[in-house]
Formats: structure tokens, C-alpha cells, sequence
């Protein structure tokens, strides 16, 4: 999960776990392979005969995934000249994608506005000022389990796309590990930053509710949580403090729970291969038509 939390959820030690998963999930990697298959030809549609393209990302985090799609972007259209908005709710990981930019060279060709604030607050503030900057891709990566409205956030940012944009949702997959332990245990899992866990299913119904055109396609990826199992790991300890949402996993819980999780994790979540136990952090990516 990701970084446009309604507090600053991402920011100090809240942080310092997120970039932990992210080195030992192979998270990111997986959804760079998706989008170097999808996004050449959705970009070579976009940006048709275009004099210039104007791109939103939205809990962008420390701009790892957007500094790949920017990328390849400017790969697929060479000559265009290439603007981008960043909305982010975390002073810390807005810092990290500020250093990213400031040693990528091709990322200090485009001119970015930073926008420190969530998403709700951005639609608020752009609604307030009536100056409405269309885009010809926004990407939600990872971020859509912090809003509060759903279906108003995507009918929002989709308003923003131009003619014929597109709005990318990344989430994780209907029927993931995550999908079955956040709604197994929503009530000891959604009562801080997030209150409502949503999947691709979610996501899905919601477009579907509105009569919006998609495509979805799957990101696999699974990682290694045998280490969860061990009471004495350190890694053990940071994964199930991120994958809980919970400073301390064993302080957090009673001893019943956290047997029931543990349970859950390995038996319902995950597969066993070669004697480790590998967590499905399967997720979805879904491009909305304009």
C-alpha cells in the first residue's frame, strides 16, 4: 500500500516501513514490468499529433513508479514536451521524489508543480479556484485505500482527463493476500488511517456503478514472508508492523488475533514453496477511459 494518507501517515518511522516493503515485496518491480507492456502503445494514442502532454500524479509517494511512467513517456514521445502536477500528502516521501528528480536527467526536462496535500484536499482546492488543468494521463498508484469517497474521487480526477486520456488506478487484485486479511480482520485493521480497505473489486464495481469504460490487467507478485513466522526476526517484526498498519505488531493485538492472523497469513494468504512461505500481493492495473 501507498503514500496519500489522510494524515501524515507517511511520514518519519511511518516512512522508513513503507521504503522497508518496498525493498523486500519486489513491489515496485512488478508493476514496472506491467506498465513497460501497456503503456508504449496507450502513450502512442495519447499523444497523437499532441504539441504537448500535461500528466497528474496522484499519492504519487517518492515518484519511484512515476519516474518510470515519465519515462516512458518521453521515450514514446520523443519530441513532445511533457509537463507534471504531483499531489502528495507526505512532506517526507514529496522530499524523496524531489532528490529522485534532482539526479535523473531526463526527469529535470519536465517542469513539476508540487502540490503537499491529499487528494481530497486537492479537489477541493481546485474546485475553489474554477481554473481546471486538464491532463492527458493521471495515475493513482497504490493510494486509493486513503480517500473517503470513492466514487466521488474517481468521477473527480476522471473530469480532469482530457478527450482522450486516460486515469491508471493501481490496487491491489480482488482475492489477494491482502484482500483476505484486511476484510477478515477490518475491524482491528481499518481504524486508523484507513477505515475502509478497497481491491480491484471495489474499484471495479465502482466504474461499473458509473458506466465508465476500463481495461484491467493483472500484476502478479508475491513475496517472502517466512521471517513473519519467527517471533525473534526483525524483518518478521517491520513486515507485519506494515502489513497491519500497526507500530508494533505483538503490542497491538491480543494473543488470540495475532495467532489468527499469523494463521490466516500463511494458510489463506500465501503459498509454501521450497519451505518458504510466499505472501500473493497480486494487484490490478486499471486504465479508465476520458
Amino acid at each position: 500500500m501507498a503514500a496519500d494518507a489522510k494524515s501524515t501517515c507517511y511520514d518519519g518511522s511511518c516512512s522508513q516501513s513503507f521504503q522497508f516493503y518496498l525493498r523486500h515485496s519486489g513491489e515496485h518491480e512488478a508493476i514496472f514490468q506491467c506498465l513497460r507492456k501497456i503503456l508504449p502503445g496507450e502513450f502512442k494514442r495519447i499523444g497523437l499529433d499532441k504539441s504537448s502532454l500535461d500528466v497528474l500524479g496522484v499519492g504519487s509517494g517518492g515518484g519511484e513508479v512515476d519516474a518510470h511512467i515519465l519515462t516512458l513517456l518521453q521515450s514514446t514521445c520523443p519530441s513532445v514536451p511533457i509537463t507534471a502536477d504531483i499531489v502528495e500528502g507526505s512532506a517526507d516521501l514529496t522530499d524523496s521524489f524531489k532528490a529522485l528528480v534532482a539526479k535523473t536527467p531526463n526527469l529535470q526536462k519536465i517542469p513539476f508543480a508540487w502540490h503537499l496535500m491529499t487528494s481530497e484536499n486537492y479537489e477541493k482546492q481546485v474546485k475553489a479556484k474554477g481554473d481546471i488543468k486538464k491532463f492527458d494521463f493521471i495515475q493513482m498508484v497504490q493510494m486509493i485505500y486513503y480517500v473517503d469517497n470513492l466514487a466521488g474521487t474517481i468521477a473527480f480526477h476522471r473530469s480532469l482527463l482530457k478527450s482522450n486520456g486516460r486515469l491508471m488506478i493501481i490496487v491491489e487484485a480482488a482475492n489477494s493476500g491482502w484482500d483476505i486479511l484486511w476484510k477478515t480482520y477490518k475491524k482491528v485493521l481499518a481504524v486508523d488511517v484507513i477505515t475502509e480497505y478497497r481491491s480491484s473489486g471495489e474499484v471495479i464495481d465502482c466504474l461499473k456503478s458509473q458506466g465508465l469504460r476500463y481495461e484491467e490487467h493483472a500484476v502478479p507478485n508475491a513475496f517472502d514472508i517466512t521471517e513473519c513466522f519467527d517471533p525473534s526476526s526483525e524483518t518478521g517484526k517491520r513486515l507485519l508492523n506494515f502489513m497491519t498498519a500497526k507500530g508494533s505488531f505483538y503490542e497491538s493485538f491480543t494473543p488470540e488475533i495475532r495467532a489468527g492472523i499469523l494463521d490466516l497469513l500463511r494458510n489463506k494468504c500465501s503459498t509454501e514453496k521450497d519451505g518458504r512461505v510466499l505472501f500473493n500481493s497480486d494487484l490490478s492495473c486499471i486504465l479508465v477511459h476520458a
